[in-house]
């Protein structure tokens, strides 16, 4: 089997998904990576392990029925093995490494015996480079990268991808058209904090965008998206409604998105425009700031 995907929507095959077994108990505060996590944590509503592997479980059953192949990470004790996207990304026949915060980088020994499985190349991308695979949407020839340059970029560990990512990319694709958006970024505010582009951008169906106007640096970086998909294929979402990642959806083809139940503005506009939705719960997950698309790992879309 050779990796394959060229964008958001193909006919899913085979993914990994993310465990939450042995994912370490209710961490320490120095411990966590992202102001949701540490918003939860503190009020006393971080979620626990069991809930979280109920969730994922559910989240695997109803990929499975679609006849999905789903992968799960070998078992890593005591380390959060939940947000898979993270660790790693294909784009066409390539695996990509991610590199990820350094005290997150055991997870991708839960994944290596999995990617053996495939033929496809795998590519390690340089140290300098860092690049989440939430920060990389494919879309045909347009690759679309959230990123992060101001001069604190080392010392905010919510920016996750640099602006050298780009000219990694350009390098490697030069016949695909790369695009950057510049993403705001706060270490203590949920609420102003953008993780990853698929927490305010996500494509469904062939031709239509999730987008948080208000998650981008540059006001023309959201221009140029209602540019490229139409205001008329765009659905806004609001402040709370990134906050509770409601871009932050699953396509299993072009025709069914999988979504939160409680996205009740997001599912009604889904449906009026002829696609599916199938509503998985992972409330408890998305108290560590990630929902569908972060805690799965496509590997081949056809």
């Amino acid at each position: 089997m050779d990796f394959f995907v060229k964008d958001e929507t193909s006919k899913l095959k085979s993914v990994i998904i993310g465990i939450a077994n042995s994912s370490g108990g209710i961490p320490e505060l120095n411990d966590l990576y992202d102001p949701k996590s540490i918003k939860n944590l503190i009020t006393g509503n971080y979620p626990l392990e069991k809930d979280m592997i109920k969730e994922l479980e559910n989240f695997c059953n109803a990929l499975k029925k679609y006849g999905i192949k789903v992968y799960r990470p070998d078992l890593i004790k005591d380390c959060n093995q939940i947000f898979v996207r993270d660790i790693g990304f294909v784009i066409d026949n390539f695996f990509f490494k991610s590199n990820i915060l350094p005290d997150r980088a055991n997870e991708f020994k839960g994944i290596e015996s999995i990617l053996k499985k495939f033929s496809g190349q795998a590519v390690v991308i340089p140290e300098e480079v860092h690049l989440e695979g939430g920060d990389l949407i494919c879309h045909d020839n347009y690759i679309f990268v959230g990123y992060y340059n101001k001069n604190d970029y080392s010392n905010l560990f919510t920016a996750r991808t640099n602006n050298k990512a780009l000219e990694f990319l350009k390098d490697f694709f030069p016949n695909k058209t790369i695009k950057g958006f510049h993403l705001n970024k706060s270490l203590n505010n949920p609420l102003e904090n953008i993780l990853h582009l698929d927490c305010c951008l996500q494509i469904v169906g062939n031709d239509k965008a999730i987008i948080y106007p208000q998650a981008f640096t540059n006001e023309e970086d959201y221009q140029w998206l209602v540019s490229f998909f139409g205001i008329s294929n765009i659905f806004e979402i609001s402040n709370n409604e990134m906050y509770e990642m409601t871009s932050n959806v699953l396509s299993i083809n072009s025709n069914i998105v999988v979504s939160q139940p409680i996205f009740e503005r997001l599912n009604t506009w889904l449906e009026s425009k002829d696609l599916i939705v199938e509503k998985v719960d992972l409330s408890e997950i998305s108290k560590q700031e990630g929902l569908f698309r972060c805690t799965s790992l496509p590997l081949i879309r056809t």
